[in-house]
């Protein structure tokens, strides 16, 4: 991704009838070191702010990360939202990319750290774009993060979760883990390991499955401990501000069964289900588990259709009727 200030961006010059968004690389405070994001926005102040919290692993303020996923998909969420009038800041995590000089190691981190560096993040972008607030959006882990961070509502206009599990994530990993066929050699290690850290326990990984380890590794147990803690459900239902819920009916990482049960727990949320989208929100017109998973891996293919509506509608419906 290019670092560059788009320098005709920012003279909000006309193409083809819209006006080209300004782009720039901003940064917040973090814990040893600056974190550090891009800002989309369309050339005019005052607008709703999106801000984009990535999903678990060293996934980027694309929506990329080494282990194979190339699909872009949160730089083409700012992009469309941009194209409706709406701002975003999407993020790199603590410790990685961008942001790799807030932390010595990434994976000394809990749901609770990741958490406070919204808050840092709200009140750094809201005071760039000169808003009262702004929204958050969390995809897949990066929603629980978002709800965690929304047990102290100041300044936050309301959540966005999207693909978010509604239950706990070691429920959630052992539905994925029963589901793939493939894992039958490790699933006993693999389940032991999610109950021993649901439970606090240490867990020694050396006796683990290779496979497996860097699931469970020692590094990352304290993180696992922590994510394994929560119940989303709960967190939303805490929360009294307004909320979208998008859910892809083709996802095979977090099933329309958690979004309803999200929903559950929020009167006044806003459930949207979208046909042929999966996790990645792309489109998929089949159950074929290899042909949802090739879509991980292609930047070229657009959002879903419906995606960019549902948020774009919601954000600038609630903005209305503050």
């Amino acid at each position: 991704m290019s670092f560059l200030l788009l320098l005709a961006a920012a003279a909000g010059v006309p193409v083809q009838g819209s006006v080209v968004p300004v782009q720039s690389i901003i940064e917040a405070p973090g814990p040893s070191g600056p974190l550090q994001a891009t800002m989309l926005s369309p050339a005019k102040s005052g607008v709703p702010l999106v801000l984009i919290i990535p999903g678990s692993g060293p996934t980027d303020r694309d929506g990329n990360n080494p282990l194979g996923v190339k699909a872009g998909t949160y730089k083409l969420l700012a992009e469309g939202l941009a194209e409706r009038g709406i701002a975003t800041v999407r993020i790199d995590k603590r410790g990685m990319f961008g942001s790799k000089e807030a932390i010595v190691d990434a994976n000394a981190v809990t749901i609770s750290d990741y958490a406070d560096d919204v808050h840092s993040w709200v009140d750094t972008a809201r005071h760039r774009a000169g808003v009262p607030c702004v929204w958050v959006l969390g995809h897949s882990e990066g929603g629980l993060v978002a709800l965690a961070a929304a047990q102290k509502p100041k300044n936050i206009c309301g959540l966005l979760l999207v693909s978010t599990p509604g239950r706990p994530v070691g429920e959630v990993l052992r539905e994925q883990l029963k589901a793939n066929p493939a894992n039958a050699p490790i699933l006993d290690q693999a389940l032991m390991a999610i109950q021993k850290l649901e439970q606090g326990e240490p867990l020694d990984a050396s006796t683990l499955h290779p496979a497996i380890q860097p699931m469970f590794g020692t590094r990352i147990q304290k993180f696992m401990t922590s994510l394994l803690s929560y119940d989303p459900a709960k967190l939303l239902g805490d929360y009294a501000g307004p909320v979208l819920i998008l859910q892809g009916q083709r996802d095979i990482q977090v099933a329309e069964e958690d979004a309803r049960r999200l929903k559950e727990a929020a009167r006044q949320a806003t459930l949207t289900l979208l046909p042929d989208t999966n996790h990645t929100l792309k489109t998929v017109a089949s159950d074929d588990r290899s042909a949802n998973l090739a879509t991980y891996a292609d930047p070229a293919l657009p959002l879903a259709p419906g995606v960019i509506d549902a948020i774009a509608n919601f954000v600038s419906g609630a903005t209305t009727r503050k």
